[in-house]
């Protein structure tokens, strides 16, 4: 008797045992869906976008809002929006497309972006932009470097003007060009975790913070 009891429990164990594995398999194949498609989590590594955000900002990004794109193939399968002027968006840094940036659209295609000692004008009228911090009083003129007058420059179709917040300290399109729209990886939409190195602590009043 306890030898059929021992017997009937041998493919009990092999059935949970399968059960847990294709558990894990469909767990992993929905979690790189979401990745890919949805949802994709991403950390600031630098104060290019201060005071929006912080070096060790953790942030969520929304894949689907511009529609769903083909793996490795920089196409659209599914177009839903384009970037809009103001979006925080990720993409694939021109210069390196393994590295991946984060700015603030400025200027859509067909638009005219101009810089007149730091202030932004865009088709002809100036901007007052509310998340844009300036730190530096030098002013540079446009032949040393474009940093504070360029243009003005014609958006290209298909192309993406983008600075970033801390205007006077970061490396954006007035420095390397325009970004692809089908580089674009997603909207920023939510900070959900943030870890302030120098003061090795959470940033408790930074976590479920709405990006805009």
């Amino acid at each position: 008797m306890k030898k059929n009891e021992a017997t009937d429990a041998a493919p009990k164990k092999k059935g949970a045992l399968r059960e847990n594995i294709e558990a894990i398999i469909v767990a992993v194949i929905l979690a790189l869906f979401i990745r890919t498609f949805v949802v994709q989590a991403f950390k600031i590594p630098s104060g290019s976008m201060k005071d929006t955000l912080l070096i060790g900002d953790h942030i969520l990004v929304n894949k689907f809002v511009y529609g769903v794109k083909a793996p490795f193939l920089h196409k659209t399968i599914i177009p839903i929006n384009d970037p809009q002027r103001g979006d925080i968006i990720v993409f694939e840094f021109p210069e390196d497309p393994s590295k991946d940036f984060i700015k603030r659209v400025i200027g859509l295609p067909g638009d005219t972006v101009e810089i007149r000692n730091k202030k932004l004008v865009v088709n002809g009228k100036t901007i007052e932009d509310s998340h844009a911090v300036h730190k530096d009083s030098k002013i540079f003129p446009g032949r040393m470097q474009p940093r504070d007058n360029l243009g003005p420059i014609t958006v290209p179709e298909g192309k993406l003007f983008v600075m970033g917040d801390n205007r006077d300290f970061s490396y954006d399109s007035r420095f390397w060009g325009f970004v692809d729209l089908l580089a674009v990886k997603g909207k920023a939409f939510i900070i959900y975790w943030s870890w302030d190195k120098e003061n090795f602590g959470v940033r408790w009043g930074r976590l479920g913070h709405l990006l805009k």
